[in-house]
This record gives structure tokens, sequence and C-alpha cells, in this order.
């Protein structure tokens, strides 16, 4: 077995991802895909506009670490000791910095947006001042004084902010590796059962399912399958017929997965909707 390169940390009782690199690793190379939690909006939190960190199910976390892809660290204990004086000056000054660096930009682009529009803004306002009879000033006006004039009342609005997306942990912090409890659920069977078959298989609870299966990157295709999750092979008929329509209402395909109990094998059936004509 390959040495893990991957490591998650451990958050709300599952894996996480900082690190853009990792992920896009995890994603293309082990069809795992999580779900983004960050977000770069500083009005809030939006599924359209969802980035880093990743949330991973708790069964993608025990199979990245099952399979030796991925180690899980905990780092609460160094992430939850309050900041000495030093470190809190620190921060806020590279903070302060980020600010001001951003209130330059935005400065130098709105200058520099100005001098290829001067000379209809300088004709503007010297039309403005003859209007309101002030024929010497408008006379006296240079592209100079209106450029000066723009700086001079340029206002970077802090709330505007560009908000900074969580990635890896840029300072030297400790983390501990962590004992994952192992899963022992025929969920977690299915979904490994489904996985190794070369499948993306995410959560399925917007749909009422336990599983939603893709032809690939969620990214590029809508889901294909809902699976449905049985202890046993026997399902009531009012819940048969309410997932299977469900299915048809979304569009796809309703799996009932269950485990043999002889053996331990994930057995499988589709129901495909037919309305004859």
């Amino acid at each position: 077995m390959s040495e893990a390169k991957i490591y998650l940390t451990l958050l709300n009782g599952t894996g996480y991802v900082f690190d853009v690199d990792d992920y896009m690793t995890l994603r293309t190379n082990h069809r795992i895909v999580g779900a983004p939690v960050g977000t770069a909006n500083s009005k809030g939190w939006s599924a359209h506009e969802a980035t880093l960190p990743v949330e991973l199910t708790k069964y993608e976390t025990q199979l990245l670490i099952e399979k030796g892809i991925a180690l899980i660290v905990c780092k609460s204990q160094a992430l939850t000791t309050p900041p000495t004086p030093h470190q809190l000056e620190a921060y806020k000054a590279a903070f302060e910095a980020r600010l001001t660096s951003q209130a330059e930009t935005l400065k130098a682009e709105k200058l520099r947006e100005t001098e290829r529009h001067l000379d209809k803004i300088v004709a503007g306002k010297r039309n403005k001042l003859l209007k309101q009879g002030n024929a010497e000033q408008a006379a006296a006006l240079t592209p100079e004084q209106v450029l000066q004039e723009i700086a001079d009342n340029f206002c970077f609005e802090r709330q505007n902010a560009l908000v900074e997306v969580p990635c890896a942990h840029v300072d030297r912090h400790t983390a501990q590796l962590y004992q994952w409890p192992q899963l022992d659920t025929v969920q977690y069977r299915v979904f490994r059962d489904l996985w190794q078959r070369g499948k993306f298989v995410t959560t399925g609870d917007a749909f009422g399912a336990d599983f939603l299966i893709y032809p690939s990157d969620p990214l590029l295709y809508h889901a294909s399958h809902i699976v449905i999750v049985q202890e046993t092979s026997c399902i009531r008929p009012l819940d048969f017929i309410a997932k299977v329509r469900l299915s048809v209402t979304v569009n796809k395909s309703c799996v009932f997965a269950y485990e043999r109990s002889s053996g331990g094998e994930i057995v499988y059936q589709t129901v495909s909707w037919h309305n004859p004509k």
C-alpha cells in the first residue's frame, strides 16, 4: 500500500479538505466529490457560489482511509489555543495590509479607467460649470485637476472587500493522527461497492434516497440513478411505489440495494417505469 499523501482535517465528525490540489486529486483520480461548504461572498453562504473547504461524507472519509489514500488528523488542540499577543498583532497587521493592498489596487484601476475617458469627463464637467454660470472655472479646469479630484474623493468600502477562501493553513501548527471509528453499516458497504465499480457516488438526501449515481463527474452530468438501501430484499408495496414514482418524477432510474444474508454480496435491483400506450 502506498503512503498516504492527503491529510483530511477532522471537523464535525467527518473529514474536510482545505487544499485545492488535494481536492482536485480526490475528484479527478479517486471520484470523491464531497460538498464545498465555504464562501467567498461577504453576504453569506450560497450553494451556487460555494468554495473550499470541502466537507466529505463519513462514507467518503472512511473509504479514503480504508484504501490508504488519505489520513485524518485532529487539529483542535492547536487551532483552539488562544493566540499570543504577538501572534494577534501579526495577524492584524497582515489583515490590514491585505485590505490596504485591495484599496490601492482598486484606486489605481479607477484612475486608469478615468484616464481612458478623461476627455469626455473633462468636457462634461466644463459643460456643467458653464450651465451654473462659472465660465472662468470651466476655462481653468484641467485634466490633472479632474484626476486629482477623483483620487482625493476615492473611498474604499471595507464591507465590499474580497473574502479570503479558507485554504491550507499557512502558519505552522501541530496535528494529531485521529483513529477513525470504523463504520459497519450496509449503507457504507453499498457505497464502497458502487465506488469500486467505478461510479461517482454522492449523497441522495435531496431526492429522498441514500445515494445518487453519476455516469461521470457531477459537474458535467446529471445523476442517472437514485439508490435506496434496504436491510433485506423485502419492501412494503406502498414504499416501493413511492420510491419508484419519485425516481420517475426526477427523471432517474431507481435502484434498490441490499446485502445478501449469506456471503455479504451486494445485490442491486433496478426498476423501470413502463407506461404502455
